[in-house]
């Protein structure tokens, strides 16, 4: 009866542990452009950038071979936080809103981008912002 009720006890743990898994949030990709939809940092007029979230903490930018730019780690929270894009050209604000993703695995998913900023057009397709810069 003991060796029974002791492979009960490790199957149940072993079972009720399941596989974890964590889904991010998709990722948030800029291009910026002029007027005439040329990319500002392949023609080298947007030579310096950076993203700084509200408490003033750096986001992490990578640049993509097509002269994009990543978003890293933005995003995984319940909520709505404040950032600040500045560069050689430009200053804008703009907020993500986020909430917790409901399905098979926890996580995050982006719900809205908004955007902020005087002289600036943008254009979403799913996490890929074209920032125009006028």
């Amino acid at each position: 009866m003991k060796k029974i009720f002791i492979f009960l006890v490790m199957t149940f743990l072993f079972t009720a542990c399941g596989e974890d898994c964590y889904n991010a949030p998709q990722p948030i990709v800029f291009e910026f452009v002029n007027a005439n939809d040329e990319n500002l940092i392949t023609n080298g007029t947007l030579s310096s950038y950076s993203v700084v979230e509200e408490n003033q903490t750096g986001v992490q930018l990578t640049k993509t071979s097509d002269d994009k730019i990543i978003l890293e780690n933005v995003g995984a929270y319940n909520g709505t936080k404040n950032y600040t894009f500045s560069s050689n050209l430009k200053i804008f604000d703009f907020s993500i809103q986020s909430s917790e993703f409901k399905g098979g695995c926890d996580g995050y998913q982006i719900n809205k981008l908004t955007f902020t900023g005087v002289n600036i057009d943008v254009t979403d397709d799913k996490g890929y912002y074209k920032i125009i810069f006028k």
